[in-house]
């Protein structure tokens, strides 16, 4: 008898379209907007610091919740920021990055048949673990070109059966982010239920033009029952490190801690010490809304320039447009032909809707140098 392959988990799960859009752009030598990654260097003070710790001999395990000084980092960040408590010790854990902390909380929560309702265009991390734990993704549809959320909606789809809902805020891919409203509703949603929520924030300081970003944790009704969960990724411009940080009332963080002691334990030793140190020298997170503000308005204004309908960016590194008076083609086709012809690799916003649901949506990423920018500009101003 001959071996077998079981079946598959995730049937459906292909290669991401990141993955897929990047090694075409790599292909065509084109100049890639798709994969949000920056193209710079981050600080020359957090090399140095991630050099100098691990001489001082920081390479073993570190505590299963992260270590001391970056959870009480952590802490003081969102005092600062937000001006809201989160105990270092019992409510702050550091993770893998993001999408392990997001896995994680997914994972000790979500059993066969209980409903997670997700907002679509939807980061690709969402599904997939609901999936994989035996839950059912119940997809709400924000869409093009306002992407606001329908509070009716949402109120319709909650059931008993509802363990579970998933904000992304600022969102990825739309760039939009939640008003005051949007938090009266989603308390008036979940006041009197046990939802737990899971509110991704990991573009909580790229927001422009002045406008605010909520966290759900200022908020007592949903800070009780929320993961708020952070990236040092975005928030520093390191995304190879893979550092992030979930925090949350103790109850829900005691089972959390449970799943995390047998995912990846700890985490990056040396590279903790090294944000810890580096937070130390922030006393003010508005530069980075500055600094990608004004990557965002040099793009946006070279993009007035060309047929493309932009979509209103009030946070995240991303700038969205329709590409309708271009061409009838399907957005993914679009985005091949963008990068074989004009040699500018962006992303598709069917990848974020299940359905693929096609509004002729691209998403350009623009935490690159100037001299990304420029040469991306410089093709795309061909399209007039």
């Amino acid at each position: 008898m001959t071996f077998q392959l079981p079946n598959s988990k995730l049937p459906d799960v292909k290669t991401t379209i990141f993955t897929e859009m990047s090694s075409l752009a790599q292909q065509e030598n084109a100049v890639n907007l798709s994969q949000g990654f920056p193209d710079y260097q981050p600080d020359e003070n957090l090399i140095k610091y991630l050099g100098e710790f691990s001489k001082q001999g920081h390479n073993q395990y570190a505590p299963l919740a992260g270590i001391k000084e970056l959870r009480e980092a952590i802490s003081g960040k969102f005092n600062l920021q937000y001006q809201v408590d989160y105990h270092p010790d019992s409510e702050i854990n550091v993770t893998a990055g993001a999408t392990q902390g997001i896995f994680t909380i997914i994972s000790a929560f979500i059993e066969k048949g209980d409903e997670v309702i997700i907002f679509e265009p939807a980061y690709d991390c969402y599904e997939p673990a609901i999936i994989l734990n035996g839950g059912i993704v119940k997809t709400i549809k924000m869409l093009y070109p306002d992407y606001q959320i329908n509070w009716n909606e949402v109120k319709n789809l909650v059931s008993e059966k509802t363990k579970m809902i998933i904000i992304n805020n600022p969102n990825n891919p739309s760039g939009k982010i939640l008003k005051q409203n949007d938090m009266d509703e989603l308390i008036s949603i979940v006041r009197n239920t046990n939802i737990i929520i899971l509110s991704d924030e990991v573009y909580e300081s790229i927001t422009f033009d002045g406008k605010p970003h909520l966290t759900l944790a200022q908020y007592p009704e949903l800070k009780e029952r929320t993961f708020v969960v952070g990236s040092f990724g975005k928030l520093l411009h390191i995304t190879g490190w893979k550092i992030g940080y979930v925090c949350a009332p103790p109850d829900l963080m005691k089972e959390f801690r449970k799943v995390h002691q047998f995912n990846v334990f700890c985490v990056n030793t040396p590279a903790q010490f090294t944000i810890a140190e580096y937070l130390r020298t922030i006393d003010n997170f508005q530069s980075i809304s500055n600094f990608f503000q004004a990557k965002r308005d040099y793009l946006k204004n070279a993009l007035k320039e060309t047929p493309f309908q932009l979509l209103d960016c009030e946070g995240t590194y991303f700038l969205s447009a329709q590409f309708g008076s271009i061409s009838d083609a399907k957005d993914k086709d679009f985005c091949y032909w963008l990068t074989k012809e004009h040699k500018v690799a962006t992303i598709p916003f069917s990848a974020f809707y299940s359905d693929k649901t096609d509004e002729k949506v691209i998403r350009f990423c623009f935490a690159k140098k100037q001299e990304t920018l420029d040469q991306a500009i410089e093709q795309l101003l061909k399209l007039k």
